[in-house]
C-alpha cells in the first residue's frame, strides 16, 4: 500500500431513501445507500485523506439537489474536498443558471454529464453541448469525460473542439478488457495523451473485466499504457467506489495500482495518488 495518504478522485455517495437512481436497477448488489461510514468500512486500513465526489447519474433534474446533499455530507466529513457535479450542458447557454447555482455551493470542482448512456452517438458534439462545455473555464472547472471505448473517437473530437477546456478522462476510457481488446483503444489513448488539456483517471478498470473471473495481470497492460502515454503528472487515482465492488474490493484495487507502480519514484507515485487530483480539481488543503 502507498506509504502516504491517498486522494481518491472518484467516489460515489448516494442515498436511495432520498433520491432515485434509475441505473441501480441493473446493479442490485449495490442498489442501497452508500455513505461515508460505508466507505470507511470498505477502505479498511487504506488511508484516504481527501475525497472527490463524482456525480451518480441521479434522476433527471435533481443534479443540484444531489450537489447540495454532498455539501451536507462534507459538513460532517472534512475529507470531502470537492464535487464533480452533473450539469445538463446540452441546454447550451441556459445551463449557466445551473452552473451559477452549483458555483454558489462552494464545493464544486468539476462537471460531468454522462456521455456513455446517450442514445445519440454525437450527443457531446451538438452545438448546445459544446456551448455548455465552453462555459466551464469561466468557473475554473474541468469536464469529466465518461465514455465507453467505442465512443473514444467522439470524445477526442470533443476535446479537439474545446482546446480551452481541461478534460479528465474517466475510467481510462473503459477499454474492452472483458473481450481482450486493445485496439483501437490503445492508439486512441496515445492520441488523447498528445492533447495537453487532457488528464487520465486510473479508475473503473476492474469493472471492465469479467466481474467474477479476472486477474490483476489482465489489468496491468491497460493501466501501464495510460501511465506511459500521459506521464505521472497527468494521471490520477480513482476508487470508483462502490461501483468497483461489482468486481472486487477497495483495498484490492488500491493494492493493484500500487503493485503496478511499485518501481516508480515516490514523487511519481505521489502524482498518481495525490498531486494530480489536487492540482486539476484545485482542491483546498
Amino acid at each position: 500500500m502507498p506509504i502516504f495518504p491517498i486522494v481518491d478522485s472518484h467516489v460515489h455517495f448516494y442515498d436511495t431513501e432520498r433520491f432515485a437512481y434509475p441505473w441501480l436497477s441493473s446493479a442490485p448488489s449495490i442498489a442501497h445507500s452508500h455513505l461515508p461510514v460505508d466507505f470507511d468500512r470498505a477502505r479498511g486500513d487504506v488511508f484516504v485523506d481527501k475525497i472527490v465526489f463524482a456525480e451518480v447519474d441521479i434522476e433527471d433534474g435533481r443534479n443540484i439537489d444531489e450537489a447540495r446533499f454532498v455539501v451536507e455530507l462534507a459538513a460532517a466529513d472534512p475529507r470531502i474536498r470537492g464535487i464533480v457535479a452533473c450539469a445538463r450542458l446540452e441546454r447550451g447557454p441556459v445551463v449557466a443558471e445551473e452552473l451559477d447555482a452549483l458555483a454558489g455551493l462552494g464545493k464544486v470542482c468539476g462537471i460531468r454529464r454522462l456521455i456513455q448512456t446517450q442514445p445519440d452517438p454525437e450527443f457531446c458534439l451538438r452545438p448546445d453541448f459544446l456551448t455548455g462545455v465552453r462555459l466551464l473555464p469561466g468557473y475554473g472547472w474541468p469536464f469529466d469525460i465518461c465514455v465507453l471505448h467505442h465512443q473514444l473517437a467522439i470524445a477526442m473530437e470533443l476535446v479537439h473542439r474545446c482546446p480551452e477546456v481541461m478534460f479528465v478522462l474517466d475510467h481510462i476510457g473503459k477499454p474492452g478488457i472483458r473481450a481482450g481488446l486493445r485496439e483501437p483503444w490503445q492508439s486512441q489513448i496515445t492520441e488523447l495523451a498528445r492533447m495537453p488539456n487532457v488528464v487520465c483517471k486510473i479508475s473503473g478498470v476492474a469493472t471492465e473485466a469479467n466481474h467474477s473471473d479476472w486477474a490483476r495481470e489482465q489489468l496491468r497492460p491497460y493501466i501501464e499504457h495510460c501511465i506511459e502515454r500521459f506521464g505521472f503528472n497527468r494521471v490520477m487515482f480513482g476508487g470508483d467506489w462502490p461501483v468497483l465492488e461489482l468486481a472486487g474490493s477497495y483495498r484490492d484495487w488500491v493494492g493493484i495500482v500500487d503493485w503496478i507502480v511499485a518501481q516508480a519514484r515516490e514523487e511519481e507515485q505521489r502524482c498518481l495518488f495525490r498531486d494530480t487530483a489536487i492540482r486539476v480539481y484545485r482542491l483546498p488543503p
